[in-house]
Order: C-alpha cells, then structure tokens, then sequence
C-alpha cells in the first residue's frame, strides 16, 4: 500500500503442520512470530493518513466459501432464545467510582470463548461471545472464513464443535452454533451508543492462543471509518465484497491491548456490558510471516452495529 504501515486484523492462522515449512501453532505458547528477530530489516516509514483507516488482513485466509454471495446475509437454521440486552439507562456508576476490575472479569469471563478454526491448510483462532444459553455465539466472519472445522472452547475448559449460522461479510460479522451445549452464560449487550471517549473499557480474548487473556484501557476514539480490503474478491467470490473491495464500519477505537487472536471477542465496559467486537488493530511493524503486535490502537465494531446483524441472521 505505497509503502505506508498497515493496520493488522488481530485473527491468527498457522500452517498445518505437513502443511508447508512452519510448524502449527502450540496451544498456550507463544508462536515464533511473536518473537524477536535479529537482522530484519525495518519496514520504510510513512505518514499515517488522515480519515480511513486502511487495513489488511494479518494472514492468508483458507480457500473455499461458506455459501451465498458475499456481503449478503446468508444462512440461518432456525430461531434461537433472544440474546440478552439492556438499556444503557438501566444502571450507571459513578465517575468517580474506581473500578474493580478483577469482579467484572469473574463476572463476564464465563460469557467469552475461544474458536479454532481449520481449513484445507491452516488452522486460525480468534475468540467470541455468547449469545445464548443454548451456544450461539458471535464472531467476526473473517475468523471463521473458509473454515472446514470449528472447535469452540469455553472459559471451564470444555470445547464443542460448531456450525456456522449465518454471516454479514460487509460488515465482518458471523454467528455460529456450538453442538450439543446447554445452560451457558450469556453476556449481556450494551448500548454503544451511548460509549463516550474516555471510557473505560476491558477486553478479553485469545491473542496468540493464550485464552483468557485481559487488557483494560479507554475508548480513544468513536466513528473511525476502518476499511478492510477483502480476501474475497482475491478469491473470485461473487456479490458486494468482490464488488467493493473492502469491508468498512464505523468503529470504536481503544488503547486495551490488542492483538492476533483477539479477533471477535468483545470489548466490556466498566458494568461488563459488551460495548463492541475487537476487530483489528493498527500495527506499523509486522513481520514476514504478517503477524502484527499491539501498539495501542485497536478497533472494535460497535455492538448496536452488531446487533442489527445478529437479528438479520439468526
């Protein structure tokens, strides 16, 4: 991109071991991009632009579709119980209350889950939240594009398969379907719309396969135009994205630390409300490999956004 640093979408995908010359990725370890390494020259340094943020996918998604054409809603096998939202008016804090973050976290760690994906050549993993008591869960799409396999596993340790239920590809959003799973703890979905710059906030995820993993910082920003240029059209798929170019949404931008694997996990407030769905992150220096680290400017798609898309697919 005219040789300017690039924003990394924070979903990780490995080789398959047997697969190429790098090993998968070892579950709880930190892969060798992640690492230092001596010797690489520094990428050329550039102006960041104003407006649109312009990013790029951190790794090469596996070839297939999951059905439909892209950009549409596609898929749905049947209703499900209603996912759990409250108005932003039902309960406030103090300014000057000072968070305790440990007790949101004990409260909203059950409702987030890890989801390993696997296609004909790698395997990816990014992070949701629960929907429902029942396992639906909700995701970025470009964390389980092109998936032959989906594993959820959920805070206690315990995993299920899934199946995707339906997908918004423009707006980088999918709902999946664990199997054979009850009594879950849904999160509850806030009003993003009332999120101001400022705000505390906490996110939870995955990155690098380390499940579990918390990050607190502010809301930095609100209504960032982010424009992810699309893997899709690359692979000749039909519809709006091939059309486009790009997804692109207006995001919330926040300094909680960031990074590939926190893909389609979801960024709390202060009351463990779900304000978002961390999506990408800016990262000036990436590796050869593609992999990307935090530098403090993260993106997460609004949940009001993601509600609206919820409704449509499920």
């Amino acid at each position: 991109m005219d040789g300017y640093p690039q924003p990394q979408i924070p979903h990780q995908q490995q080789p398959v071991p047997g697969h190429g010359p790098f090993p998968g990725p070892v579950h709880g370890s930190i892969p060798p991009a992640f690492l230092p390494r001596p010797g690489l020259p520094e990428p050329p340094r550039g102006k960041v632009r104003r407006g649109t943020v312009a990013l790029v996918a951190a790794a090469v998604l596996g070839a297939g579709v999951l059905g439909g054409a892209a950009g549409a809603y596609f898929g749905s096998d049947g209703a499900s119980t209603p996912f759990t939202t409250v108005s932003a008016s039902a309960q406030t804090v103090s300014a000057t209350t000072p968070t305790d973050v440990s007790a949101v976290v004990a409260k909203v760690m059950p409702t987030v889950v890890e989801i390993t994906t696997r296609t004909s050549t790698a395997e990816g993993i990014g992070s949701g939240v629960v929907l429902t008591a029942d396992g639906r869960i909700l995701t970025n799409n470009h964390v389980i594009d092109g998936a032959r396999e989906i594993t959820v596993t959920f805070s206690d340790g315990t995993t299920a398969t899934a199946k995707v239920v339906g997908t918004d590809v423009s707006a980088d959003l999918a709902v999946i379907q664990a199997d054979g799973v009850s009594g879950l703890t849904p999160a509850v979905l806030g009003d993003s719309s009332q999120v101001k710059v400022g705000d505390e906030v906490i996110a939870i995820g995955s990155p690098a396969g380390l499940q579990g993993t918390v990050t607190t910082g502010i809301v930095s920003a609100l209504d960032r135009d982010v424009s992810i240029p699309s893997e899709s059209s690359s692979r000749g798929m039909r519809g709006s994205a091939a059309t486009t170019g790009a997804v692109s949404y207006k995001a919330i931008q926040t300094d909680a630390s960031i990074n590939q694997g926190n893909s389609g996990g979801p960024l709390f407030d202060t009351l463990g409300r779900v304000i978002g769905i961390n999506s990408a992150i800016y990262s000036p220096v990436s590796s050869m490999d593609g992999s990307a680290g935090s530098v403090g400017i993260g993106f997460s798609i609004p949940i009001d956004t993601a509600k609206e898309v919820v409704t449509q697919i499920s």
